[in-house]
């Protein structure tokens, strides 16, 4: 099997060279994130609120159960220390790098396209009268019939960023691209019956599912916008983790696509369909490889 040559390709003596190969991936990253630092400087639509629709935006600010310096801990620190766990024992940098690197992807990605939409959709936030009147005095443009709001302008822009939730959708895209590398290192579809690998990839998603109930418990987002987050940072997550990695449920689950093209290149074979099928043949006995050559 593939996995005897694990140990043999360590940080300190391939990391250069599969770091080098993706340059370009990082540098993408890069831009994601100077992409996202500017979303968050530009100010978001400001969305009509008359009087009639205060209805459903007069909930009291509370502070955040969930602290936002706590979501990039949840969602990336917690992921990568697990990708470094499993190479101090399995010593793959294949694996490392492109789990890390996938994981960033899923997370910017994320980022990038929940700011844009917060900044273009402009939903105020169930807890939006007590950003925009903190001293309980509403005030309405007299033609218009529009909010006019004497709160801090920092306060108040936050307050137009309901719709996703960011806390959500970072949370999913970190905590759910985690599941899936769980699922492929443990072989949670290896069809053996046991429950308990799927309980312990599950963990991960009750932690984004926590974090998600705690905006509405909190009265910063909308059931919606929590719907919205989470729909968006599964499916980034999982774009992301296949491009790296095949599905869980395959014979080579366990391990990024480079590992098996890098040991396609060293047996100079084919690196697809015929490589999953040379790994099947080395499990047969050779009574059943013979049968099968005298079949054809």
């Amino acid at each position: 099997m593939p996995e005897v040559w694990l140990g043999s390709h360590t940080a300190r003596s391939h990391g250069v060279k599969v770091a080098r190969i993706h340059m370009h991936d990082w540098l993408i990253l890069l831009l994601l994130v100077i992409i996202d630092a500017l979303l968050n400087f530009i100010e978001p639509f400001h969305r009509f609120v008359g009087q009639g629709m205060m209805t459903d935006l007069t909930y009291p600010f509370k502070p955040n159960t969930v602290p936002v310096w706590a979501v990039p801990i949840l969602a990336g620190v917690l992921p990568i220390a697990v990708f470094c766990v499993y190479y101090y024992y399995r010593k793959d940098v294949y694996d490392l790098h492109h789990s890390i690197l996938g994981l960033l992807f899923s997370l910017l990605v994320t980022g990038v396209i929940t700011d844009a939409i917060k900044d273009a959709v402009g939903r105020p936030r169930p807890n939006f009268f007590w950003r925009c009147f903190p001293d309980g005095k509403e005030a309405f443009n007299p033609v218009t019939k529009d909010v006019i709001c004497h709160g801090d302008a920092k306060v108040i822009k936050e307050g137009y960023k309901s719709f996703p939730s960011g806390h959500s959708s970072w949370s999913f895209a970190g905590l759910t691209y985690l599941a899936w590398y769980m699922s492929g290192k443990l072989r949670v579809f290896d069809r053996r019956g046991h429950v308990a690998k799927l309980c312990i990839i599950l963990i991960p998603v009750l932690i984004a599912v926590l974090v998600g109930i705690s905006r509405v418990d909190d009265y910063w987002h909308h059931w919606t916008d929590v719907f919205a987050g989470a729909l968006i940072g599964t499916t980034v997550a999982a774009f992301c983790y296949l491009q790296f990695f095949p599905y869980p449920n395959e014979i080579e689950g366990w391990a990024p696509h480079a590992f098996f093209e890098m040991m396609a290149e060293r047996n100079k074979v084919q690196p697809s369909g015929v490589r999953a099928n040379s790994i099947c043949m080395r499990g047969m006995t050779d009574i059943e490889t013979a049968f099968m050559a005298a079949d054809t």
